[in-house]
């Protein structure tokens, strides 16, 4: 399930006849068997539950943490409202964009870990004052990092041994795995010292409760990130 508003998540109206209790009562009403109907059907009414839940749990949300306005921090008060109203949902996602820096890189990535620092801060204050911090664990993830040295347009190109963050009362704080090298490079990039699947294992059967081979394929080795 994905959405910006939760407030917009549900039936938009239509020209003609298609009115959302039009919908209910079709999605509702019973059928001869056949497996793909009672499949859309299926769909379509966990759609209409979904939705009221979801609009239901941002109109009860009474939060009084400030967060800041661009659409990241935003993203994520819409979770704290999710979680403060107790959906049973155990993954959120929310996105940062812009750190694709090929130019101009100092003065555009100052802004960004500003504004993931910002909205990060308000959404964890949001979590404490919740009572949700010590059950939610925060990770950040990027697609690529990016080279050592600086190109030709005062930015980096796409390069390997993205950090990641984990947040939360669960965590070991300090630095997990060994410092990459600044010099000691592979072709111009970074020689990774931790796996990141590594990290997602552990999170998957420390935190999850998932066996992370089904979902990695096979094992890694687990790191010493979370509280016992």
């Amino acid at each position: 399930m994905a959405f910006q508003d939760p407030g917009s998540f549900g039936w938009a109206e239509g020209d003609g006849p298609a009115r959302e209790q039009n919908f209910r009562v079709l999605s509702a009403a019973s059928r001869p068997q056949n497996e793909t109907l009672d499949f859309l059907r299926k769909v379509a009414g966990d759609a209409v539950v979904s939705s009221d839940r979801v609009r239901e749990v941002a109109r009860r949300y009474k939060g009084r943490t400030d967060y800041p306005r661009d659409a990241f921090s935003q993203s994520l008060q819409t979770v704290a409202k999710m979680i403060a109203g107790g959906l049973p949902t155990k993954i959120y996602y929310v996105s940062l964009t812009g750190f694709d820096t090929h130019a101009n890189q100092r003065a555009t990535h100052d802004n960004l870990l500003e504004r993931l620092g910002n909205g990060l801060a308000a959404f964890y204050a949001d979590l404490r004052e919740q009572g949700n911090a010590e059950r939610t664990l925060i990770m950040t993830f990027s697609e690529f990092g990016r080279r050592v040295a600086e190109n030709g347009s005062a930015g980096t190109d796409h390069g390997t041994a993205a950090p990641m963050f984990l947040i939360g009362g669960c965590v070991r704080p300090g630095f997990a795995g060994r410092r990459p090298s600044l010099t000691d490079l592979d072709a111009g990039d970074l020689k990774h010292t931790t796996d990141f699947r590594s990290v997602y294992a552990t999170i998957l059967e420390q935190w999850l409760a998932a066996k992370p081979a089904e979902v990695l394929g096979r094992d890694f080795e687990q790191l010493p990130i979370l509280r016992s």
